[in-house]
């Protein structure tokens, strides 16, 4: 679960606090997403204070302090040292902590996101706090994120997939791939899922942002649904309304679901380095793209803010457009041998 904002209280500075609650309440941002803000604000803090030479050089990252963080220190922070900070996460940042086998480096990915964190953070201490005569981050830029085509799996390996489901949360397990195959749903939302989501054949999922969206369930996610259904594990009181029970009987959350689907991918034959339960979301949109599914249909289904987002899988190779060139009356043409 995320971190209730009131807990931050024992190591966050007030100024910090202040921003959590403002993208909270205000901009209507997820618990997950200032979670994750407060972490990368609290990284970029702990990288400033050893930098500044305020704590000792050896004191282990985790362990520096920035309860003292205030509105002087800020002022006096500039763009050279974000530039600092993003060399220590591209070079020094472990990937993993606490594993010995990790490598170092954060990607352009991660980097971007924790850029975007501290833009935030400034333009709010700068337009809406008005606590620095300047924003030192303005002209801050995000490293550039190579973007690549989706991997997805083909319908054969789809099919696949599914066939290979069992075990003893076959049922469970089956109706959870089948949602992400025909909806494709995020793993955060497809774990939220409730009970009083549904209604008739559709349901509402909660998507980035706190957005709500409405998805229609073909008869493949209905009849997975009324299999799981019986056999769904009595949950907790606090998880009652939970669709997708653990052994544990607690809310199923998003890293058993990620385990679970790497499971029967491998029981299936199939990569389980290439794919992933994220690749079954790439999965159903680029099925659905290539199957007629407009555009502006699928940034709905999807839940993307922008269109832009959903364009790339107008780039996936579409089988129906390769075999729209291979019945042209001409492509058999070839040129004919001439004579030197």
């Amino acid at each position: 679960m995320d971190k209730p904002m009131s807990q931050y209280a024992a190591d966050a500075p007030r100024v910090l606090r202040d921003f959590l609650t403002y993208i909270s309440t205000i901009q209507g941002k997820s618990a997950k997403t200032a979670h994750e803000y407060y972490l990368d604000l609290r990284l970029f803090f702990r990288v400033l204070k050893r930098n500044k030479g305020l704590v000792d050089r050896d004191m282990p990252m985790e362990q520096i302090p920035i309860d003292d963080i205030d509105i002087p220190f800020l002022a006096e922070v500039s763009l050279s040292d974000a530039y600092d900070y993003l060399e220590y996460m591209s070079g020094e940042r472990p990937t993993q902590q606490n594993s010995a086998l990790t490598e170092y480096g954060l990607n352009s990915t991660s980097r971007a996101r924790k850029v975007s964190a501290i833009r935030a953070f400034f333009r709010f201490l700068t337009d809406k706090k008005h606590l620095l005569e300047y924003n030192p981050m303005s002209n801050l830029e995000a490293p550039t994120i190579r973007k690549s085509l989706p991997t997805y799996l083909t319908t054969d390996d789809s099919i696949k997939l599914l066939e290979s489901v069992q075990g003893e949360y076959a049922e469970r397990d089956y109706c959870i791939l089948t949602l992400f195959l025909n909806c494709g749903l995020r793993v955060s939302e497809l774990v939220g899922l409730n009970l009083s989501d549904f209604q008739g054949d559709t349901v509402r999922v909660l998507g980035k942002g706190n957005k709500e969206r409405t998805v229609y369930l073909n008869d493949a996610c209905k009849l997975a649904l009324e299999r799981y259904l019986p056999k769904r594990l009595t949950p907790h009181d606090r998880d009652k309304n939970a669709l997708f029970i653990s052994r544990n009987r607690n809310r199923i959350n998003v890293q058993t679901v990620k385990w679970l689907v790497k499971k029967h991918l491998g029981q299936a034959g199939l990569d389980t380095q290439k794919y992933s339960a994220h690749k079954l979301r790439h999965t159903a949109a680029t099925l659905m793209y290539q199957n007629g599914v407009d555009i502006r249909t699928l940034q709905n289904i999807l839940g993307h803010t922008s269109v832009n987002t959903t364009m790339i899988y107008t780039h996936i190779e579409d089988s129906s457009l390769r075999e729209a060139a291979a019945k042209n009356p001409l492509a058999s043409v070839k040129p004919q041998d001439k004579p030197s």
